[in-house]
């Protein structure tokens, strides 16, 4: 991590006086991309090539550094703007390294611009009551997310996916739905801390969840689900490669490869890659809709539901271990003549099912009638006091405290 900082801080600030600056930048990329590719993608290389010609290279003893794809990108981010001219290259090496490790969100984002961040950290800031409040009252509302909600779907979803062949149809369906609302809970929630954290020391991160399963379709939904990471790849990958600006078919291809590119970047796996491969698909074909079919042709209310049709279906090869699991969780789903939701709610016990719906109601509703960042509450003095006791309520009552780690620190 030291040594990015390093690269990319001097990098930019040859960049910004030298005239070979491509030269420049392409050190900061391959060194940031090098550093990504060596911890998280090369045993995943050298495994498929052992794969395809029966070779036996021995596989590197890695660990995986925390965060590693979300420090990068910002880095690589900072280094990609002051080459464009929009941003002045920082003279400050601690300036910069705070830029990076910036602790709210360095382990799992939001992926801040420097744009945004960087001028902040230049600013005089004092302690305030109301970013302690507004701060204090996000994070209670992530923590409801991550050990009342998310934490707690985790044991049914992961008996489901690591036996999907032992559950029943209706078993898997409600462990399918259940994973989509615990990812969301988890990074959203998570997102929530980061940006509630910050807020507390008078700094402003960027909203990374806009209600995404509220979407009408899928390219709301990519408009809603993680942006900055979403705006990063559309940024520095989509439009580099042309964008929409070279046809409808470079379109659609372009398109493809950054979702593509996406998926790799949640993991080295195939369920990753196709993961990404079918919300490529997606967003492809919802461009031929919008080109060549009427607009209006489905109502809103089919369009919000064919778009979590979709999104649940490829929820199973994120969520699956191997491609193999995925297809088995599928096998599972499709085998209606063995649909039981009795036996599944009663194994996981009818109260937590109620304890669940209940969260779940609550949640949603807050999110579908307040502002994202919570600031609404603070016109309603006495409805703000309430909020944040039944979180309290929440989370010491029925949160999960056991060791569950949130899910995109795999990422």
């Amino acid at each position: 991590m030291f040594g990015i900082i390093l690269i990319d801080f001097f990098s930019a600030l040859q960049i910004e006086k030298n005239q070979r600056k491509k030269k420049w930048l392409l050190v900061s990329i391959f060194s940031n991309l090098g550093l990504l590719f060596f911890f998280k993608y090369s045993n995943f290389f050298i495994e498929n090539i052992n794969t395809a010609i029966g070779s036996n290279f021995i596989l590197f003893k890695i660990i995986l550094p925390l965060g590693l794809s979300f420090h990068t990108f910002q880095s690589l981010s900072y280094t990609i703007e002051v080459y464009r001219g929009n941003q002045k290259a920082v003279k400050h090496l601690g300036y910069f390294s705070l830029y990076v490790l910036f602790y709210p969100q360095l382990v799992a984002g939001p992926i801040e611009r420097p744009q945004h961040l960087l001028p902040q950290f230049f600013t005089a800031h004092k302690f305030n009551w109301q970013n302690l409040h507004e701060g204090i009252r996000l994070m209670l509302w992530g923590f409801v997310k991550k050990v009342v909600l998310a934490d707690r779907l985790s044991g049914f979803v992961d008996n489901v996916f690591n036996h999907p062949l032992n559950a029943n149809c209706g078993a898997t369906w409600l462990a399918v739905i259940f994973f989509a609302i615990q990812i969301y809970a988890d990074f959203s929630g998570y997102s929530d801390i980061a940006i509630g954290c910050a807020k507390c020391m008078g700094i402003d991160l960027c909203i990374n969840f806009k209600r995404p399963y509220f979407s009408k379709n899928i390219k709301e939904f990519w408009h809603r689900w993680h942006v900055s990471l979403s705006s990063w790849f559309r940024d520095y990958v989509y439009i580099p490669l042309g964008g929409n600006r070279k046809g409808e078919l470079k379109k659609n291809v372009n398109t493809l490869c950054t979702f593509i590119l996406s998926g790799l970047w949640h993991g080295a796996g195939w369920n990753f890659i196709i993961w990404g491969s079918l919300h490529g698909s997606y967003a492809v074909l919802f461009n031929l809709y919008e080109r060549y079919i009427s607009k209006r042709i489905f109502p809103k209310i089919i369009g919000w539901f064919l778009t979590i049709l979709v999104v649940l279906f490829a929820w199973i090869f994120f969520r699956a271990s191997s491609f193999h699991n995925a297809i088995e969780v599928i096998t599972s789903a499709l085998h209606f003549s063995n649909f039981s939701l009795r036996g599944a709610l009663t194994n996981y016990g009818l109260n937590t099912i109620i304890l669940i719906a209940l969260v779940c109601g609550y949640v949603f509703g807050v999110e579908r009638f307040s502002s994202l960042t919570l600031n609404s509450f603070n016109k309603y003095f006495v409805a703000d006091i309430i909020f944040m006791n039944i979180n309290c309520f929440l989370i010491i009552f029925w949160g999960v405290f056991h060791k569950i780690s949130f899910i995109y620190f795999q990422f």
